[in-house]
């Protein structure tokens, strides 16, 4: 049941991939190197899956012969970006290590975990950051709160940013024409929640930069809102965010208000720390 499970899961990674790196990689070349791109297959994959993968499901997934797939999942394993587990593979320590290089030039990490510390210290609910990217937020670091939330927003895991509060606070810094070169005119629906019309989104950004705060309601996950302010541009050019995601029946007005002045004031003061750095 678990294979089928992971065979699912990669089968639903390799039907988005075209889509996400339409996003991801606006600019088209003529060229890729091939190597690299069987690298990137792999790694995707792995990064994707729950349990090490046999190499029987990457040759499947990526359409790599065996001789070729088991060169490259060795040179893999030696410099540690893989390692192997009973009879799969499963992301290495070494690209844990490069991975985590992407905080070290600047004083992002450093003034997110501040900040987010004392706002779970003072409203007892879990802090998120993001960046955006392309079409879709990534979320880079997170600080949890004692009592549980359930998110679908893990360290590394993409989300579309038309339809996360994350995401709508990032694209709110950008202005309707790069939106609107950036998103399709219909927009893919994750609940019945969902904005599904960017000419509704572009509504709903420049309200957001009045405002300065962005907010959703099950549109990622039913059950579950979220509150969301742009923190600035960090002086190596990530665009950033930060949120807090609240399930809905845990909110009142007096609460929400509580909430929107927090985020809102944390993202103020990570941004003024970014500057002075």
């Amino acid at each position: 049941m678990q294979g089928v499970q992971q065979r699912d899961a990669i089968s639903n990674l390799l039907d988005n991939r075209a889509t996400h790196e339409r996003g991801r990689f606006p600019v088209k070349t003529d060229y890729e190197v091939p190597a690299l791109k069987r690298i990137h297959d792999v790694l995707e994959i792995l990064c994707a899956a729950t349990s090490p993968v046999r190499p029987a499901v990457l040759a499947q997934a990526t359409g790599m012969s065996r001789s070729t797939l088991y060169l490259l999942l060795e040179s893999l394993e030696k410099r540690r970006w893989i390692e192997k587990r009973a009879d799969g593979y499963l992301i290495g320590l070494t690209l844990f290590e490069l991975g985590n290089a992407y905080f070290r030039h600047d004083s992002l990490l450093a003034a997110f975990r501040r900040e987010s510390a004392a706002f779970v210290a003072t409203h007892n609910e879990v802090v998120q950051l993001a960046v955006l990217d392309g079409t879709e937020v990534v979320y880079i670091a997170r600080e949890d709160a004692p009592r549980p939330v359930r998110l679908v927003s893990d360290v590394g895991l993409r989300l579309p940013a038309h339809c996360c509060a994350l995401g709508k606070a990032l694209l709110a810094s950008l202005d309707d024409e790069a939106v609107c070169a950036l998103l399709p005119a219909r927009l893919a629906a994750m609940t019945e929640h969902t904005t599904t019309r960017r000419a509704d989104l572009l509504d709903e950004l420049e309200r957001i930069r009045v405002r300065g705060l962005a907010t959703e309601r099950e549109e990622v996950v039913a059950g579950l809102a979220c509150f969301a302010a742009f923190v600035g541009v960090t002086p190596l050019g990530k665009r950033v965010a930060v949120s807090s995601s609240v399930p809905v029946s845990r909110l009142d007005a007096r609460r929400e208000k509580r909430l929107v002045v927090g985020v809102a004031g944390m993202a103020d003061r990570i941004g003024r720390a970014l500057g002075q750095a």
